[in-house]
């Protein structure tokens, strides 16, 4: 019997506090910009693909700016 059954059913796991729906915002943000810049079914797949990691270029951009 799995923990999460001994205790009522009830998960144990921590709530996110809202982080899910900003992330989502940021994604349909991403989409929208990255869809206005492609020209192209190519690129407009790419610009979806762009919008699923977009953290990943925030951060570099972070990265890059604080190097100088």
């Amino acid at each position: 019997m799995a923990q999460s059954e001994r205790r009522g059913g009830r998960s144990r796991s921590a709530p996110t506090g809202g982080g899910d729906a900003v992330y989502a915002l940021g994604m349909i943000g991403a989409v929208v910009w990255f869809w206005q810049q492609a020209d192209g079914l190519g690129e407009h797949v790419v610009a979806v693909l762009k919008a699923l990691v977009w953290p990943a270029f925030l951060v570099y951009e972070a990265f890059q700016a604080l190097t100088g």
